[in-house]
């Protein structure tokens, strides 16, 4: 048993070691976004759930936080301060699924292919998503939702949603090379950090222990491996199941998705086990808290069939394009450290990591990270750290 848990501990130290810097550069590119672009005015952008205000959702999403808990946070309370439902659900489906740090690790892990399907899936999802909510939510079930959400109740990273540390005036490059830029990029670095190492640490150690303990043909009989055709539908129905029973979610559940790929999960399942990071079993407790029991229910149910289905398409296109890769080893699963590539890579983000740090203790860091996890009153102004 002793020599089980240190090869599941072993793994996940090599595990972490391989992402290490795309985690950091991933990050540091998300900050920057972050720094440059304002959140204060995002509710007045989303009045409805048109075609053009759902793109505009799903832009601001992609430019936001990749924490799932911060992002189902400022989904509320974009809906609370005026926002469409429904393009409230956009915004926060694309501050999950189309952000950098997720892309720079997929591409890193499992190769430019994943990284696209994510690209081309995510749109797609979120479509699917909007047709479901608008055939399933009535005015009354919404105005239901309101109420509940004026409750205030608290989930989990609400502080971070109430945060806007972005430059408001001048060019991008004024505002990335200005002081004040360069302190809001250290402040949302170390704060994309903060919130997103418990997921990254427990998908680490789910997928050291899974890959060190779970036999090879387990996954192969599990994800149907021996019939190609059912575990191309196989894949994307079980895949976010999988994800509401790991507890890991954002960025963390990437090393999941490289160990159930080695073990003959489908391409389209892995696509839809990444899409299902806002449908964790905490999350939908987060659902139930903000919206009432009968939204959360319905959320889970067009969540589930926008995963499954964009998944599906995902599949069918790749496939047809052969685009879908034959190679089953992710470059997670490594036997031991090796000096090359990763190591000079990983030695400069830290460095750059320390830099950054410095900056970051220097002007009120700490402080600030002590309030991401509290509740902000209503009529709260959004903190501002740079200006």
């Amino acid at each position: 048993m002793l020599t089980h848990l240190i090869q599941a501990l072993q793994m996940t130290g090599i595990m972490a070691w391989e992402i290490l810097w795309a985690l950091c550069l991933g990050f540091i590119l998300s900050a920057i976004i972050e720094a440059v672009v304002s959140k204060e005015h995002v509710s007045k952008l989303l009045p409805d759930s048109s075609a053009k205000t759902i793109v505009i959702a799903s832009a601001l999403g992609a430019a936001s936080s990749s924490c799932s808990y911060a992002a189902t946070a400022l989904a509320r309370s974009l809906f609370r301060k005026g926002a469409d439902f429904i393009a409230a659900i956009a915004f926060q489906f694309a501050s999950t699924n189309l952000v950098i740090e997720l892309s720079v690790l997929l591409a890193a892990l499992l190769g430019w292919r994943f990284m696209a399907a994510e690209f081309v899936g995510g749109p797609i999802m979120i479509a699917l998503v909007v047709l479901f909510l608008r055939a399933t939510l009535k005015p009354r079930v919404i105005e239901a939702a309101r109420k509940q959400a004026e409750r205030g109740l608290i989930g989990r990273m609400e502080g971070h949603a109430a945060m806007d540390m972005s430059l408001h005036s001048g060019t991008f490059w004024q505002k990335l090379t200005s002081a004040k830029g360069y302190t809001a990029t250290t402040h949302y670095y170390w704060m994309d950090w903060y919130s997103l190492w418990p997921d990254i640490a427990g998908g680490l150690l789910i997928s050291g222990c899974l890959a060190a303990w779970v036999p090879q043909h387990f996954w192969q009989g599990f994800f149907l491996v021996g019939h190609p055709t059912l575990a191309k539908l196989w894949g994307p129905l079980i895949g976010p199941l999988v994800a509401v029973l790991s507890f890991v979610c954002s960025v963390g559940n990437v090393p999941l998705a490289a160990v159930l790929w080695n073990g003959g999960i489908s391409f389209g399942g892995v696509i839809a086990f990444l899409f299902a990071d806002l449908i964790i079993l905490p999350i939908l407790n987060i659902y139930r808290k903000y919206y009432g029991l009968k939204v959360a229910a319905l959320l889970f149910a067009a969540f589930y069939a926008a995963m499954a289905l964009s998944s599906l398409a995902v599949e069918a296109l790749f496939g047809a394009l052969h685009l879908i890769p034959h190679d089953r080893s992710a470059h997670i699963m490594q036997e031991s450290l090796r000096w090359n590539y990763t190591s000079v890579l990983n030695i400069l983000f830290l460095l750059i990591s320390a830099i950054l740090l410095l900056r970051f203790l220097k002007t009120g860091g700490p402080e600030m990270l002590k309030m991401m996890d509290e509740a902000p009153a209503p009529d709260a102004p959004a903190h501002h750290c740079c200006h």
